[in-house]
């Protein structure tokens, strides 16, 4: 990465299941190479189905590399979470919370993010993602 250009907007990837999480960072990191971090925040502690507001602050911090960070949740108590998540936080100005589709949403995100997106542009790139055409 460019030392002169600002690091690249965060990503978190909030499922109920940790499977999901992970293969979805997965797949956006694929798609938007190492210099975007891209943190997955699936499942419980002990592995088992559900979120954890802690867990998501603590994504949020660690994909944070100075230019914001950009959540993607899956359902409705993930998104609860995830706006619980944000009251945990020291500065939560520099959060997003999308309300597009994770998969898709993570991966336009992704990619935004890499070519120098700014936090607003990373996030309307996953919201627009609800508005892929697949067929």
């Amino acid at each position: 990465m460019d030392p002169e250009l600002p690091s690249p907007v965060g990503l978190v990837v909030v499922s109920h299941s940790p499977a999901i999480a992970d293969g979805t960072a997965e797949l956006a990191g694929q798609m938007a190479g190492p210099d975007v971090r891209i943190v997955p925040a699936g499942g419980l502690e002990d592995g088992s189905l559900g979120t954890d507001a802690v867990r998501i602050a603590d994504a949020v911090r660690a994909a944070d590399a100075g230019s914001g960070v950009v959540i993607v949740a899956d359902l409705g108590s993930a998104v609860l979470s995830a706006e619980t998540a944000l009251e945990l936080l020291e500065d939560p100005s520099r959060v997003r919370l999308s309300r597009g589709p994770i998969v898709e949403g993570a991966i336009m995100a992704a990619v935004q993010a890499s070519i120098g997106a700014t936090l607003d542009e990373t996030l309307a790139a996953a919201e627009d993602a609800r508005n892929l055409e697949k067929g």
